[in-house]
This record gives C-alpha cells, structure tokens and sequence, in this order.
C-alpha cells in the first residue's frame, strides 16, 4: 500500500466541560465525520492503517519545554473547575482529563507517519489528529494546540533520520505561529503559510503573520508568509499561490521530506475561513507537493469544523494514493486586488534570499500602512448575530457546492500502454495495463485519409493503437495512456487526435509538443484547442490559443516555464483532455519529460495521453508509465539559474498572453492596472 492512515479512537474523548463559544467548534465529531466518510468511499481499506502511539515526553521535548510537558500531564488529575481555570491562561484552549493521552497520540501520530514513509514502508500519508498543533509554542497551549505536531515530527525526522532540508506548507486558514516561532532561526526548515490575515484583523492578530515576517539570523528567507487580506479566495487563489510563490522556492530549497499542516478551515462552508475554496482544490494542491522530495509527503490535520472537513480530508486522502483529482469548480480568475496585494508583497519580501525570485520583475516596495493595526478586534465566533449569520450562509454555499459536485467515477484502468518496441514494456511497472488492441480498420482508414503520411501500413498501424487508447480515455475505461508513434508520422497522428477528441465529446483538448512538431496549419483556432509548443523555432504567442517557445537551456530555467506558464495556463484552460507529443528531437531528459507528465495530470482530471517517438529509450517509457500511474516524477537535480535569454523568452510570451489568460496575472511580472 502507497499510503498511510494513522488514528487512533482515544483522541475523540476530550471535549467542552463547559460554556465557552470560541471553543465549541472543536469538537470530538471532527474526526469521526472524516473518518466514516473515509470508510464509506472505501478510501480507508486502501490505506495501511497505523493505530496512532503516545509520544514519549522525550519526543514532546524536541520542541516543548520539560516544565510544561509537565504541566499538561498534571492535567489528568486536574477537576473541572480547575481544568477550567488552567485553560483560561492560554488564548482559545480547553483542556479534558484526556487532553494530554490525547496530545501524546496526535503527536505521536505524526512521528510514525514520518518513520513509515522515511523507512520506505509507504511512499505519503495523511494522520487524522485531534487536538490540532501549529498554535502551539514551546511552553504554552494556544488556538486549541497542545503539542506542535508537525514541529516535533519535523525534528523528530531531523534527529532519528539525518535529514537536511524539511519542507512545511501550512494551508490552514490561521496562521501557525507556533511553527513559526519553532523554526524561524533555522535554515533546515522552510516554513510556508498562508492565512486569513485581513491587515492583522484576523486571530492570532500577530505582527509577525505578516509578509514582512521571512524568519531570523540563519533563517532568514525560510519563512514565507502569505496573509489573505479579504475573505473570498477561491481555487484559483491557492493554485497560484502554489505556482507563483511557493513551488519556485520549494524547488530551489529541494526538500527531503512535505510535512503539511493540513487545515481545512480554508476550505468553502466554513465559518472561520469564509473562503471559497471546493473540497477538490485540496486534491489539486496535494498533486501538486507531490512532486517534491520524491513523493514524500505527511499530511497531518489541524483545523477545519464543517462538513467540508471530512469532504476535504477525502480529497487530500485520494491524492496521495495517486487518483485523478476532480476538475476544479468555478472560474479560474484569481481575485485582482489579492494579486496585487498579498502576492506582491510576498515575493517582494521574499526576493533577496531566492534566487528563483531574482529572475522575475519584483514588486513594489512594501507599504507599512499593511502593519498590524493597534488593539485586538473580537473573534469572529460569538454567540452574536454575526457568526450565526456567517454560519447559515456557509452551510447554504457548502449544501449547494455538494449538490453539484458529480465526482467523475474511477476508471478500471489507471494507465494502459500500446508500444511497439519489447524493450520498452519490460521497462514499464507491473501495474500498467499492455494496450494490444486497435480500432476499427474502416475507422483507422477514414482518419489515416486525412494525411499522406499515414498511408504506409506501420503508421496506420500506429494510429490504430493510439484512437483505440484515446477511445478508452474519453469513455472512461482508462485514465492515462502512452502510445508509440513513428517520426514520419508523430505531426499526423497528433492532429488526428486532436480532431478525433473534439469528435467524440471532448470540449477543450491542451496539446503540448515538445519538438519540431509543427501545428497543423488548418486545425482551427476556435478556443477548443490550446496549442503549447515547446522547443519551437521561437517565443511567440502567434493566437490566444497558439504559444511557441524554445527549449529552455537549463533546469533552472525548465522548471520556470512549467510554472510560470504552462500549468497557468493549463488551469486556466481547464481541458478534458491533455495530449502530450514528444517527436524525436525533443531534447528533454528524462527526469524533465517525467515532471512534465506528472505536472499535466491534475487539470485534465489525470485524463493524460502522452505520444512518444517509437524510438525513444525504454526508459523513457518507463519513468512516463511510473508518473501518469501516480508515482513521485525523479528529482531534475541542481537547478542551475535560468539564462537571461530564456527568462527574456519567457516574460515576453507573459506579456502577451496576461491580458486573455488571467491565471498569468498574478506573479510579480504583471503590470499593475492604472
């Protein structure tokens, strides 16, 4: 089994003893709603499930101090009253007789996820915790976080493992302080969150939430905050935030190891975010860390108190065990001001300490009237009006969300495979289905009439294999696919697919060539077809729908044109299916041509049919089969700075495609408007 699941039925015991309306929300319902739902998709059954264990008071110490270990295991004798009064000395906490087993197996939770997926026994996996950690500091209870869960399986990994460079991305709606605090002298660790910030209006109402905030001495540049200064934000926010902010940083800083402060208090229906991100997104955002550290992902679960918890936690669930992810709901149109606001201000702060931020025209110099306002605003959770009218509407969004949410159901078949050379398919992992059959001969025949190259028997042949694939793609029975093609026949068959795709149901196909694959010149440029070629003659947007560029000359370089432009692109194109030609001179390394196989999978719903020269290593096969089945894509290595002639390729072809594409206006390469 690729992925782990650790609970344990004890941390559902500590709840409210008394009144307390900030508090209430925390309840024992959280995990087991997440939980049945898990069971009831059957997601659960395909996880190796881990009963959760305490974590020893040595293991708390890698982060707490001995005294308030201490002092949180004299709670377990403590009465009510008392309880009551301890927790008053902490800002939103409640403490239970069974807090402390409770915070031992959360914490405990996370230590044996980190040992499972670093010892190889599993490749990621999501521990379902309660209480939640990334408040929590070194000698105090905060935000309803005993121990810092994340911060001591961070150390932990340090320690018992070797470990060099850790990776934490914190998309829970509040900021972590606690995590913060932990890490934010040590270059080891590079913390990422974002956070509803609203100019320090928002708990914890912390200075140091802002963007401003990169970390201290050493560990300077390995904070990275990023503060939603409105509510609202939707999928196309937090796609952009991963492609514009944090994924350049994250490959730069090459993480062994994605801890994820996994809260779902950002997703849509909830109360305290009063975000619009769909439980779907989460699936998008975990494909997306998955490419890092070689698929060594831990997902543990902080906050999140609505239906859309248990939804969200499935969606994270089918991601790490390598399932398409839903397409995304609502327009891909990240919110303006938000652009020009919190991601400026990010990147700016953020440019002196990373070199793939250097590259990009920085933003404006920081405006100090976005500094914490003086006092403290009351919570949004009140027994008031406000959260009561905050809660309706959240329930109404999330009940109408579900109710248009059709899941696309699995196919039998994750990946198929029709290739010609033997060598080839010994290369390729046993779970992948060999393709043998072929179309229909009168339906190969009246598509191979359209070109002269398709004639001779080996490229009708060829195209036989590949209609019957893509047959099997868009009907559902498959969900990706690889197939052989001839050089003097790769440009036909491409266009055939394309023209059969859009025939048979599929309304916007993505075609992304790598090579001397040129576009057919009467394939029309209606908005069904984007065009992406990559190592063409020159950076040119010749339509909206029609992009050429060179092969960038470094990783550097490869790695800034995904993510700058072809995944903004993708997401904001929003295909149902992804064609992917690589013509024999595509001059891409394996490791390059995998990351852009596993990049691909999450807009098109991992519905992916990849075209490879017949002549094209065994390997090739392989490591593409490996990606489009799920698997973690091969690191690129050191990334060496992109060439100025390539960054200069690349901010031209921004420029001209900003104003049509609106995924593109985000980083801080777009001009502000008037």
């Amino acid at each position: 089994m690729r992925t782990a699941l650790v609970y344990h039925e004890d941390m559902t015991a500590p709840r409210l003893l008394w009144e307390d309306p900030e508090c209430e929300i925390e309840r024992p319902e959280r995990l087991t709603a997440a939980m049945g739902l898990l069971q009831q998709r059957g997601l659960e059954q395909r996880c190796l499930r881990l009963a959760a264990r305490e974590a020893s008071e040595a293991e708390l110490g890698l982060v707490h101090s001995p005294e308030y270990v201490a002092l949180m295991r004299g709670t377990q004798a403590l009465g009510t009253e008392e309880l009551r009064a301890l927790s008053g000395q902490y800002d939103a906490v409640y403490l239970h007789p069974s807090t402390f087993h409770s915070a031992r197996l959360a914490a405990g939770a996370g230590l044996q996820l980190v040992d499972a997926v670093l010892t190889g026994a599993v490749h990621n996996g999501l521990a379902l915790v309660r209480p939640p950690g990334h408040h929590s500091q070194r000698a105090a209870a905060n935000g309803f976080c005993v121990f810092n869960n994340v911060a001591i399986a961070a150390r932990h990994a340090q320690q018992k493992h070797g470990l060099h460079r850790i990776l934490i991305v914190d998309w829970d709606i509040h900021h972590g302080q606690g995590t913060q605090y932990t890490f934010e002298d040590d270059p080891s660790v590079l913390y990422f969150s974002w956070h509803r910030y609203e100019h320090g209006r928002f708990w914890p109402y912390l200075q140091e939430s802002d963007a401003v905030a990169v970390g201290q001495g050493r560990g300077r540049g390995f904070t990275v905050n990023l503060p939603w200064n409105q509510v609202g934000m939707g999928n196309a926010d937090y796609l952009a935030a991963f492609l514009h902010v944090l994924l350049p940083l994250a490959f730069e800083f090459d993480p062994e190891l994605v801890l994820v402060s996994a809260g779902f208090d950002s997703a849509i229906g909830d109360p305290e975010g009063q975000m619009q991100a769909t439980p779907e997104c989460f699936a998008h955002l975990t494909q997306l860390l998955r490419v890092l550290a070689g698929g060594r992902v831990c997902a543990m679960l902080e906050g999140g108190y609505l239906e859309s918890l248990s939804e969200s936690v499935c969606m994270t669930v089918q991601a790490l065990l390598g399932d398409p992810a839903p397409p995304l709901s609502g327009p891909m149109v990240p919110h303006r001001r938000q652009r020009l606001k919190s991601f400026r201000m990010s990147e700016a702060s953020q440019v002196p300490h990373w070199t793939s931020l250097q590259q990009q025209d920085s933003a404006p110099v920081l405006n100090p009237s976005t500094r914490s306002p003086e006092g403290r605003p009351s919570p949004l959770l009140s027994e008031g009006p406000e959260f009561k009218a905050a809660a309706a509407q959240a329930t109404v969004a999330l009940s109408s969300l579900l109710d248009r949410l059709h899941l696309r159901p699995m196919p039998p078949v994750r990946t198929a495979v029709a290739l010609t050379s033997r060598d080839a398919a010994l290369a390729l992992p046993p779970e992948v289905t060999h393709q043998e059959g072929s179309a229909l001969k009168e339906e190969t025949q009246s598509w191979a009439s359209l070109h002269e190259a398709l004639a001779e028997d080996k490229a009708a042949s060829a195209l036989g294999k590949v209609l019957n694939l893509l047959d099997r793609i868009l009907d559902g029975q498959v969900s990706s696919g690889i197939a052989a093609t001839p050089a003097s026949a790769a440009v036909a068959i491409l266009d055939v697919a394309i023209r059969c795709g859009l025939s048979r149901g599929a309304q916007r196909i993505l075609c992304v060539a790598v090579g001397q694959l040129d576009r057919p010149s009467d394939l029309a440029d209606d908005g069904r077809n984007l065009w992406l070629n990559i190592r063409g003659k020159e950076a040119a947007a010749l339509s909206m729908f029609h992009v050429s560029m060179p092969l960038p000359g470094t990783a550097g370089g490869f790695l800034n044109f995904l993510l700058a432009l072809v995944l903004p692109l993708a997401y904001s194109f929003r295909p149902d299916l992804v064609l992917l030609a690589l013509g024999p001179d595509h001059g891409l390394q394996d490791p390059q041509a995998a990351l852009l196989a596993s990049l691909l999978r999450a807009p098109a719903g991992c519905r992916v049919l990849a075209l490879v020269d017949e002549e094209s290593t065994p390997q090739l096969a392989g490591v593409l089969a490996q990606v489009l089945h799920g698997e973690a894509p091969p690191s690129l290595g050191p990334l060496c700075v992109a060439s100025p002639e390539d960054t200069q390729a690349l901010m031209h072809l921004r420029g001209q495609l900003e104003p049509q594409w609106k995924m593109l206006q985000v980083a801080g390469s777009a001009a502000p408007p008037p």
